[in-house]
């Protein structure tokens, strides 16, 4: 069996002991499963090539492989991150993340909250840029969670909304629920002035990492809230804030938010408040965003989405995933699922790959995909443990595995 045991905030894993065994071609994917896993990490090869990671899984036979690549994914990971977070800073490739962060309340049984909270500055000498950063550091305090104030990597005035910043924050996310603990459900981002401008873009553009957001006084420049579907989103701006129309634009985004949950009575969750007599600086009345967002728990497999790809393209979101060919600048793709039933809409994508598991509909009976209006797939899509494997390792997200999955052209 496996035993996972907690000591001071760290999970200490060990593979005690793996399901009895029977001959190969007699035992069980998943008995092969706990086989491989109790291998030496530089022995095993890829999971991909063995001959059990594309065989058919039942329901429980899914439920157990995702608890035995978990429990290794922690243990593989978890010395590597403690050190890259006890480093103070985490860099992948050319650019280099520096974080603050402390932790405030009691560890609930489902894991601890995260707070991602962006400085502002932006195009500005490093030296106004740190001074920003320190300023974040103090500026909230949740009543529980793990509160992080990472220092952007570059002094630009698009600091917070670069490509690197998904890959970076990503990679904070998962260090998080590796080390600290942290519950993937309950991540919450906000961000001030040029901070605020970042959630403006990475809300709606990482909408499948967040719980909710809180945008602070920032500018949205060109990106769309159609992301915001599924993602509570609060909006705090003074109401003499005009530099860059802020104040205008905030008021605009209200309204529009406002029409989206109108139309969608299910979606849009939104607050606003603009607050009478404040200017760029709200005097911390802003603060009350953090209780707001700590109400919200994410919802990992939603019904319905709508992805509105931003100028900076994601490959996923949610249970949708395109190829390089499809990531496109601009493109939107809208998708339901009703029952067994999965209604894919677009205009400017041809082509999508659909993730599936059992919490999202019945994988033993029969899918239906319907793209536009016509039926473009009918079946059974089979759960491998090289989907789940697949998932967790792209996704760094234990919550968000991934059983089966199948490509579907939309026109």
């Amino acid at each position: 069996m496996l035993r996972v045991a907690s000591t001071c905030g760290i999970w200490l894993l060990a593979l005690v002991a793996t399901v009895p065994m029977a001959s190969a071609a007699g035992s069980s994917a998943v008995e092969q499963l706990a086989k491989f896993l109790a291998e030496p990490d530089g022995q095993r090869g890829a999971i991909s090539k063995q001959p059990f990671a594309d065989q058919p899984l039942s329901r429980a036979e899914a439920a157990r492989a995702r608890k035995l690549l978990i429990t290794d994914w922690r243990r593989r990971l978890h010395a590597e991150r403690s050190a890259e977070l006890a480093s103070g800073s985490i860099t992948i490739g050319d650019h280099t993340m520096p974080i603050f962060y402390r932790t405030f309340g009691k560890k609930p049984a489902s894991g601890r909250s995260l707070f991602i909270s962006m400085h502002g500055g932006g195009g500005a000498p490093a030296e106004v840029n740190d001074q920003q950063w320190k300023n974040q550091q103090r500026l909230y305090e949740p009543a529980e969670g793990v509160y992080v104030a990472p220092r952007a990597p570059t002094d630009n005035w698009n600091l917070w909304h670069e490509p690197h910043i998904d890959r970076l924050f990503e990679r904070l996310i998962e260090d998080m629920i590796i080390v600290e603990e942290v519950d993937p459900n309950r991540v919450y981002v906000m961000g001030y002035s040029a901070g605020g401008d970042g959630v403006y873009q990475l809300a709606p553009r990482m909408a499948d990492r967040w719980a909710a957001a809180a945008m602070m006084a920032g500018h949205p420049n060109e990106t769309s809230p159609l992301g915001l579907r599924n993602v509570p989103f609060t909006l705090h701006m003074g109401e003499l804030d005009a530099a860059y129309d802020r104040n205008k634009i905030a008021a605009e985004w209200r309204d529009k938010l406002a029409d989206l949950q109108k139309a969608d009575p299910q979606g849009y969750r939104h607050h606003v408040e603009i607050h009478p007599g404040k200017g760029h600086w709200m005097d911390r009345e802003d603060a009350v965003a953090v209780e707001w967002m700590a109400k919200f728990t994410r919802n990992a497999f939603p019904k319905r989405i709508v992805w509105k790809q931003d100028d900076v393209t994601r490959r996923q979101f949610y249970w949708l995933a395109v190829d390089e060919a499809n990531e496109k600048a601009g493109a939107e793709l809208r998708a339901e699922i009703d029952g067994q039933t999965i209604r894919l809409t677009s205009d400017d994508v041809p082509a999508a790959t659909v993730l599936l598991n059992d919490k999202m509909l019945d994988l033993d009976q029969p899918v239906e995909i319907i793209a536009g209006e016509r039926t473009a797939f009918t079946g059974k899509i089979p759960r491998t443990i090289v989907m789940l494997a697949k998932s967790l390792d792209e996704r760094g997200d234990p919550t968000t595995l991934f059983s089966g999955e199948t490509q579907v052209d939309l026109h």
